[in-house]
């Protein structure tokens, strides 16, 4: 059974805000809603917080507003980007982590971040560009070595995928031990988090996340037509190597500018496209945008739960989605298993 588009987007949207009043309210810190209401007053009618407000006012807007955008800009960058790799891929595992292109991006933005840039503003320029050459290196790799007897299926995707993706984490790793970078935050940054989110890694991220989602929204209709063929496609008009190329870019353009500030975190972009497909079809026009608001809506929950669970202790983000995806996957597997018999 569909469902309306508009109806699951009211029903994520509600959903995403009363998550984001809890991810502000709680952590390893809670702050009351009258202490946040307050601030909030402060600050809008520019006037000074009160001295016993200022450690609210500083979790506030240095730590948690910052963090939960983060989280809501890279969850939307993932699933959009998870919806256009499986159209063009026109398979439903084609997710940015599985076939590797987050591993790559998070090679490239490790490498950069290695690397003693002489002014700071610079190496938070080349961050997310290291993250996106070497992504564009990992989708193009990828995808053909997965052209399994001239074309592309699930089991070549997957194993190009898996190889990439174990090749560039060991990389990664590598790289981590003999640059002399802090080991802990690394790793933890590997396994993605929202920790070193701020105000101006949002700034600078999100006009490319946003650049890459208006270019995906575009290209939307013609990757409807994809689905057909490129035969179709191309007597219908559309220019098939020039949408696909474009939308690759697009694609791992938000990829790379998220995995750059929050890490690698997995699984965003197969659950949320997976399932919004299932509940209201396959139509692009409709699917992206849905999955914009889904993926900010299911990584901004795996957020929260990640401070609160453990609480003051935090679980990495990255280890939230994993836990829920792993299944999700293993019984999408199963499913086009069968669909074969």
């Amino acid at each position: 059974m569909k469902y309306s588009a508009r109806l699951i987007a009211i029903i994520m949207i509600v959903c995403l805000a009363v998550t984001i009043i809890f991810s502000i309210l709680f952590g390893s810190v809670p702050i009351s809603a009258a202490e946040v209401l307050t601030v909030l007053g402060c600050r809008l009618g520019n006037k000074p917080v009160p001295a016993n407000l200022r450690s609210t006012d500083t979790i506030l807007f240095m730590l948690r507003i910052p963090r939960m955008l983060m989280m809501c800009l890279a969850g939307a960058a993932l699933a959009g980007s998870g919806a256009c790799y499986q159209g063009l891929f026109r398979n439903p595992l084609a997710d940015p982590y599985l076939i590797g292109v987050s591993s790559g991006a998070g090679l490239g933005a490790i490498i950069a971040m290695s690397i003693p840039w002489q002014y700071s503003k610079l190496s938070a320029f080349m961050v997310p560009l290291f993250a996106f050459v070497f992504a564009i290196i990992t989708v193009f790799l990828v995808f053909n070595l997965g052209r399994m007897g001239g074309y592309l299926n699930i089991t070549g995707l997957l194993l190009a995928g898996t190889a990439v993706n174990a090749f560039a984490s060991a990389l990664s790793s590598v790289w981590i031990l003999i640059s002399g970078l802090e080991i802990k935050r690394s790793f933890s940054w590997m396994l993605g988090g929202g920790g070193i989110a701020g105000w101006d890694r949002i700034l600078f991220t999100a006009p490319l996340i946003l650049i890459g989602i208006t270019g995906q929204l575009r290209y939307a209709y013609p990757l409807n037509i994809l689905q057909f063929g490129d035969d179709q496609a191309i007597q219908l008009g559309i220019p098939v190597n020039k949408v696909r190329i474009r939308l690759i870019i697009y694609a791992t353009l938000t990829t790379s500018a998220a995995i750059a500030c929050t890490g690698v975190i997995g699984f965003v972009g197969l659950i949320v496209p997976h399932l919004l497909r299932i509940l209201t079809g396959s139509d692009y026009r409709s699917l992206i945008p849905l999955s914009f608001a889904g993926g900010a809506l299911m990584l901004s929950l795996s957020d929260l739960l990640a401070r609160v669970l453990l609480a003051p202790q935090e679980i990495p983000v990255g280890v939230i989605t994993a836990v829920t995806g792993a299944p999700f996957f293993l019984w999408i597997l199963n499913r086009s298993s069968q669909a074969k018999v």
